[in-house]
């Protein structure tokens, strides 16, 4: 998501949060539930109400009060005719958006931005741009986990061990790395040797990875690849490509330098988590 987006939707977002008083006479921010349909990209109510549901169980499996957070209302729309109509809402916190978020359409680019912009309270664009990036890391991270499983489970059924992946894997690399091997890698970039290589690598490293592991699968589905070394051969074949293709660009995987650990910004993320709701100001109390 480029800097022009995330500022185009935060200024979306912005223009629909209100303003109301609880009982000390503090202001709050609130966002409805029908104003938040528009900006987080659902054409139809009843579809986003599955998210506003799943959010509402979410907040009850953790143990927080929902009516700290999500108020069922009423308001009247105008419709076309000019007649006015009665319609169901809710006014929601910032904590009760996120959950909204977190339970939305992953593939929404507005989903997206929407869990960054709800999690950060002060919602400046630096923030939420570092927050997107860091999100995007972990989930490209998470991709390319989920793809070397499937290889190891393809493999598997084609009779290659648990050794023959790890050397099938390694080969990629070296490939990859324009003739690193994975030890290589790990001493350049200082990462101990029992820790895994991809989880120090630059999203657009990990990304590469991961594109030529899929582009492996797919070959070995297809063509029904079986025992070690023709799996190997297209396993160092797509590495080669995806290389050839970075390289196209200026860019060399190998003189990339190394992210911070990825395990520490999963705990990161899992403390942050944590406080949205103690840091989100909560409903006045209904009278």
């Amino acid at each position: 998501m480029d800097k022009l987006s995330i500022q185009n939707y935060k200024s979306a977002f912005d223009a629909v949060v209100q303003f109301i008083q609880n009982e000390n006479n503090e202001q709050i921010e609130v966002w409805f539930a029908r104003d938040l349909q528009a900006v987080l990209g659902y054409a139809r109510w009843e579809n986003f109400l599955v998210a506003i549901n799943r959010a509402v169980e979410s907040c009850k499996t953790q143990n927080i009060s929902i009516n700290d957070h999500f108020r069922e209302v009423t308001k009247m729309v105008v419709l076309g005719s000019g007649a006015k109509r009665e319609v169901n809402d809710f006014m929601l916190t910032r904590y009760a958006c996120y959950l909204i978020a977190q339970n939305g359409d992953p593939k929404k680019e507005e989903i997206a931005f929407a869990q960054s912009y709800f999690a950060i309270q002060t919602r400046k664009v630096e923030l939420i741009e570092e927050r997107l990036q860091l999100f995007s890391r972990l989930e490209t991270r998470e991709k390319l986990r989920a793809a070397e499983k499937q290889l190891s489970q393809n493999i598997y059924e084609r009779g290659v061990d648990d050794k023959g992946f790890a050397r099938i894997r390694s080969r990629g690399d070296t490939a990859l790395f324009g003739g690193f091997t994975t030890e290589d890698m790990k001493n350049r970039l200082g990462v101990k040797s029992s820790r895994p290589l991809a989880d120090f690598l630059p999203t657009l490293t990990i990304a590469a990875k991961n594109l030529a592991t899929e582009m492996t699968n797919y070959n070995v589905e297809k063509d029904d690849l079986q025992g070690e070394t023709p799996i190997t051969q297209e396993h160092v074949q797509n590495n080669k490509t995806v290389r050839e293709m970075l390289g196209k660009r200026g860019i060399k995987p190998e003189n990339l330098p190394p992210a911070e650990d990825i395990k520490k910004l999963e705990r990161r993320v899992t403390s942050e988590e944590k406080k949205i709701e103690q840091t989100s100001p909560k409903l006045p109390k209904k009278e």
